[in-house]
């Protein structure tokens, strides 16, 4: 095995959460860190970190994507949230999913919070969300997290604590009252509607309203502070950090539940990037990042970033869209937007903190790629000389060859245009002159049209890749000269082989093998040598995007019977069920279809009769 396929290079040593994910996109297994790079350099040490997963991952997970978050207990809120987004198999969910501790506050009198766990539907609210009579706050990573926030609101705003036990039979102040962090209404000392108002401003702080509060609380220090009582100035002080602090919510789980994006701009010269956070239902639902070239000013250069996002019904806009600097024209932005959609620039709050995860994520994505192109760099140079090239190749198209069934036979062509796929290039061949399966003559065919096409089009590529070995690169060879593309050069890559020492027991393992045109051995490639590694990632993208089109193609003969009258779905999978494929059913008798429960004679010669008719090829 050559090792896990995914790099950690460009993980940043801070804390997120990691996704990974097989060759489909699939999520696989989600995870978080105190260290993102370093959580992910324990899967690379020799038996990982113990769990049977790692071996799994080792050979499925084809990358590994990472969202930074500002501390832990967001990392550990996220990872709950994919979780349940995402349901990855290498996951445990508890049914109870008792996960998190959230703040109560009910319809009392004299109301205080109380401690309640999510550990279900009814019970996982939204910050400040109502249920009922009651209002939920949270949730909170661990219960010292909750116990800790509850501390420094009383600080701020005198609510009791007691149970209601004590509190019904009080007969004079705790000291708690005595030392400023308690009203005492157990004993009157608050009207009800007094103490409602002091309910209003604890709930308004935790969910993020506090600006008119802190303004009030620094004014009070400042003044104390001007009169010399610097004990007081003190405690107005120490109430203000115990606000902030009590403010500092969780970025990735809002308040409320408007729908809305969080879109962050960072650049590097003409190298920017656009984070995008996608808020639903009150969770995250999708981190991405959107990297592309622009040398226009960051406030212009909004206009076509979300053209390119919300353009054309490309997604859905949402009601509020949260940037990170105003664009030019923003009536006019907001006007083409349209289904009201307002454009929001946040200065603090929690809408800020959103927009900073946002940015740090945007950050990290434009150092990655800096990373990734210098080592793009470096694998065209290796790549020029392992080759004997005169130059790193800028265009390389790359072949693979697919059957179908034994008779049809299909095939692609990827092209990487500076190291990157270049989707426009990309192409599909239908194998239309050979008889059965020869893949050599496949592969001149396919070849063939490709190089003629690109002569007369002038749009030939630097480097041909020929998924297969010398016979393969022969076949391609003699294409290549009768299109008139001599001087594009070619090479065959084959996969890695295992051969049998001499005692016959243990296997030994060849690397990846490349062919060059009148070489008579073929050069190996070291394991880690960054030209194979961009060999083998044209050449397994080739192979991904045949295989597609091999299924796109399988699914059309399967459909070839239910263009028959009277064979429905269970029909057509009785039948495929009992002779295997369509070509199966073709080559079957009408008494032998017949007997398949459910069809019948008349039916079946019916079958017999639509099978038999040419097919266009």
């Amino acid at each position: 095995m050559s090792g896990p396929r995914w790099s950690i290079d460009d993980v940043p040593e801070k804390p997120g959460v990691y996704l990974f994910r097989d060759d489909a996109g699939t999520v696989l297994y989600v995870g978080k860190a105190r260290k993102l790079k370093s959580r992910l350099r324990s899967y690379r040490r020799p038996g990982g970190d113990g769990r049977l997963l790692i071996r799994f991952m080792e050979d499925v997970a084809a990358r590994v994507e990472t969202i930074v978050t500002r501390t832990e207990g967001e990392a550990l809120l996220l990872e709950d949230a994919l979780i349940k987004q995402h349901k990855p198999p290498h996951n445990i969910r508890l049914k109870d999913d008792k996960s998190f501790l959230m703040l109560r506050l009910d319809s009392e009198e004299f109301p205080r919070f109380k401690f309640v766990r999510a550990h279900s539907p009814k019970h996982d609210k939204k910050s400040g969300e109502q249920q009922g009579r009651a209002r939920f706050f949270g949730p909170y990573s661990s219960a010292r997290a909750v116990r800790r926030t509850l501390a420094d609101l009383h600080r701020v705003v005198p609510l009791r604590d007691c149970p209601d036990a004590v509190f019904a039979n009080r007969s004079r102040p705790c000291i708690k009252h005595q030392i400023g962090l308690c009203a005492a209404p157990c004993v009157g000392l608050v009207s009800r509607e007094e103490y409602a108002g002091f309910v209003e401003k604890a709930a308004g702080i935790l969910s993020g309203d506090t600006l008119a509060l802190e303004n009030e609380l620094e004014l009070r220090m400042r003044a104390a502070s001007a009169e010399m009582e610097y004990e007081r100035a003190a405690m107005w002080r120490d109430r203000l950090s115990a606000l902030r602090r009590t403010v500092e919510r969780q970025g990735v789980r809002p308040s409320d539940r408007t729908e809305r994006d969080v879109l962050a701009l960072t650049r590097r010269g003409n190298e920017a990037v656009v984070h995008r956070i996608a808020f639903r239902d009150g969770r995250l639902s999708e981190s991405r990042s959107h990297l592309f070239r622009s040398e226009l000013p960051d406030d212009e250069l909004w206009h076509d970033v979300l053209t390119a996002l919300y353009g054309a019904g490309r997604r859905e806009v949402p009601p509020e869209i949260v940037l990170s600097i105003e664009p030019a024209e923003l009536e006019l932005l907001e006007s083409a937007l349209g289904s009201g959609t307002k454009l929001v620039v946040p200065q603090a709050g929690e809408r800020r903190r959103m927009l900073d995860l946002a940015l740090e994520n945007a950050r990290s994505a434009l150092t990655r790629r800096a990373s990734e192109a210098a080592l793009e760099e470096a694998a065209l140079e290796r790549l020029a000389q392992l080759l004997d090239l005169s130059e790193a190749p800028e265009v390389i198209d790359c072949f693979d060859i697919s059957n179908l069934q034994g008779s049809h036979v299909v095939a692609s062509r990827v092209r990487f245009r500076g190291g990157h796929p270049d989707k426009a290039g990309y192409r599909r061949f239908k194998v239309r002159g050979v008889d059965g399966q020869d893949d050599f003559a496949s592969m001149k065919e396919v070849v063939g049209r490709s190089l003629t096409r690109g002569v007369e089009q002038e749009d030939l590529p630097d480097l041909v890749v020929i998924d297969g070995g010398a016979q393969q690169l022969a076949s391609a060879l003699a294409a290549r000269d009768a299109s008139g593309a001599w001087e594009v050069p070619m090479v065959g890559l084959a996969k890695a082989r295992s051969e049998r020492s001499v005692d016959g027991k243990r296997k030994q393992a060849s690397e990846e093998r490349v062919f060059l045109p009148g070489a008579v051995e073929p050069i190996e490639l070291a394991r880690h040598d960054p030209g194979r590694l961009l060999l083998e990632r044209i050449r397994d993208e080739a192979h991904r995007f045949a295989i597609t089109y091999h299924r796109k193609e399988r699914g059309r003969i399967v459909s070839q019977l239910d263009a028959i009258a009277g064979v429905g779905d269970q029909k057509r999978k009785a039948l495929l069920r009992r002779f295997g494929s369509v070509a199966g059913v073709r080559q079957a008798s009408v008494e032998e279809i017949a007997a398949v429960p459910g069809i019948g004679h008349e039916l079946a010669a019916r079958i017999r009769e639509h099978l038999e008719r040419p097919t266009e090829r």
